[in-house]
């Protein structure tokens, strides 16, 4: 496989060793206008088109599972103007982009709460699910207006209420059946979790579901994350040895 440059960028030894599920933590957009002496909103556009590279080179290797933090609970808390900005874009992904989704047989899916966006969003939002519902190629989540813990509480609050019902034993209760109640249901737990820009932290983003995703903290920042960064990421992620708590023979002999 060739960069869209044109330049050489490693193969993956096989299908195999592709992760099921990457998550990506997109971070970076601000720093990387400030760099360039530009307003924070340049940024945030760069980022969609990170973005769009990065689904195509998902799509153009048979990945099954793509997840994107595009916007946390925490986000509103940003200047109204910035998130204003931030909202224009989701609008004109959505007009933009589900075509492509379309054709190219990706499924979207967004989690996260749906109770802040503007109605406009929201139909988009359920208009591009509805659109790629049937698709079965790649399966691309959008996490917006998303925060784990929440998402973690809500799951207990659901399960407290049907204990206190009698329709729930708390002493029945499984890690599988906790998972079976949050958003993200449906979905296998990320292998690999990846964040641009050089920070080292999760950002409350899928705690639950990284127990034992390899994490990859890459110094890129997002706008520069692209198709060749992504597949070098893939590439680390196949020399890794993934062992979910146990020893190898070879450890063990």
């Amino acid at each position: 496989m060739r960069s869209e440059a044109g330049g050489a960028v490693s193969v993956l030894a096989s299908q195999a060793s592709l992760p099921r599920h990457v998550a990506i933590i997109m971070d970076g957009n601000g720093r990387w206008a400030k760099r360039r002496h530009l307003p924070r909103a340049a940024g945030h556009v760069a980022g969609v088109s990170a973005v769009r590279d990065v689904v195509r080179a998902a799509i153009d290797v048979g990945l099954s599972y793509l997840t994107l933090y595009a916007f946390s609970s925490e986000n509103w808390r940003r200047p109204p103007t910035e998130v204003s900005h931030l909202m224009g874009l989701f609008r004109a992904y959505f007009r933009e982009d589900v075509d492509e989704l379309v054709a190219r047989n990706v499924r979207m899916r967004i989690i996260g709460s749906r109770r802040r966006a503007d109605r406009d969003i929201l139909a988009m939002i359920e208009d591009g699910e509805a659109r790629t519902a049937g698709n079965t190629g790649l399966n691309l989540t959008f996490a917006f207006d998303y925060g784990a813990q929440e998402e973690i509480a809500a799951a207990a609050r659901e399960m407290a209420r049907a204990a206190m019902l009698g329709q729930l034993d708390p002493d029945a209760i499984t890690p599988a059946m906790f998972a079976a109640r949050l958003l993200t249901k449906g979905l296998p737990d990320p292998d690999l979790l990846i964040r641009t820009s050089g920070e080292r932290r999760l950002s409350n983003f899928l705690l639950w579901q990284s127990a034992y995703a390899e994490l990859a903290f890459v110094d890129t920042l997002w706008p520069d994350f692209k198709r060749a960064q992504f597949l070098e990421a893939l590439e680390l992620y196949a020399q890794r040895e993934r062992r979910f708590g146990a020893v190898t023979p070879e450890a063990v002999a």
